[in-house]
């Protein structure tokens, strides 16, 4: 009897992720269609938890600022601390100002900073992950944590394999990002995990100037294009 209940168990489940196909694809349209219509823009990452007047949020809205000046649009997942920080600073320069927001238990909630028509609601990690590596020109990585991280590795894992085009990764923070860049190199590279020009995916800075001179110096000689 006991086996039986869980077989059902098991065909319920099967069932139920059989349904979720279409909510996923609607999830995937929905980004697709609405991101489309954007154009080129910049991702900025970093924690949730940095909040105003801390000196990497305030950098962030500064980063932020430069990028919309130089006309790009600005991409971040929606929420608050340096997510918050890069809208605002694209808000503040009158750029475009886009949030892709995930439903979480804590943490997140809608900054007011994105534009109103430009907030798009994922339930699925990997399908808003999509959405910002289709259509960002750039990544800008601010200090954070796990899902900070998360969308690192992801995008440098899909140029290192050529699974998408090459576009600029920069981290900012020498003081957050270095020690980190050390492990890589001593530990990981020095195994031969990684090859030696793999460490040219990334370029680490302090300031916002720096950011925009490598995004510009980068398109001058590439197009501005969804990566894949």
């Amino acid at each position: 009897m006991r086996k039986e209940q869980h077989h059902k168990g098991w065909n319920e489940i099967k069932t139920n992720d059989s349904w979720a196909i279409f909510k996923i694809m609607g999830e995937f349209v929905n980004g697709f269609e609405r991101m489309s219509l954007i154009g080129p823009c910049v991702s900025i990452f970093g924690s949730a938890r940095i909040r105003p007047g801390d000196t990497y949020y305030e950098l962030a809205v500064n980063v932020a600022r430069r990028i919309a000046e130089s006309g790009y649009g600005v991409i971040t997942g929606g929420g608050p601390g340096i997510m918050e920080a890069g809208n605002k600073g694209a808000n503040m320069a009158g750029g475009t100002s886009v949030g892709l927001n995930i439903d979480l238990p804590f943490e997140q909630h809608d900054n007011p900073f994105i534009d109103s028509d430009k907030s798009l609601d994922f339930d699925y990690f990997f399908v808003r992950k999509v959405m910002f590596v289709k259509y960002s020109q750039g990544f800008v990585v601010m200090p954070g944590g796990f899902g900070t991280l998360d969308e690192l590795f992801e995008a440098m894992t899909l140029i290192q394999t050529n699974k998408i085009h090459t576009f600029p990764i920069i981290l900012v923070g020498t003081e957050f990002w270095s020690g980190l860049l050390d492990w890589i190199k001593s530990t990981m590279l020095e195994a031969g995990n990684i090859s030696a020009h793999d460490m040219d995916l990334i370029r680490l800075v302090d300031t916002e100037d720096e950011v925009v001179e490598i995004i510009d110096a980068f398109y001058k000689g590439n197009t501005l294009s969804p990566n894949f």
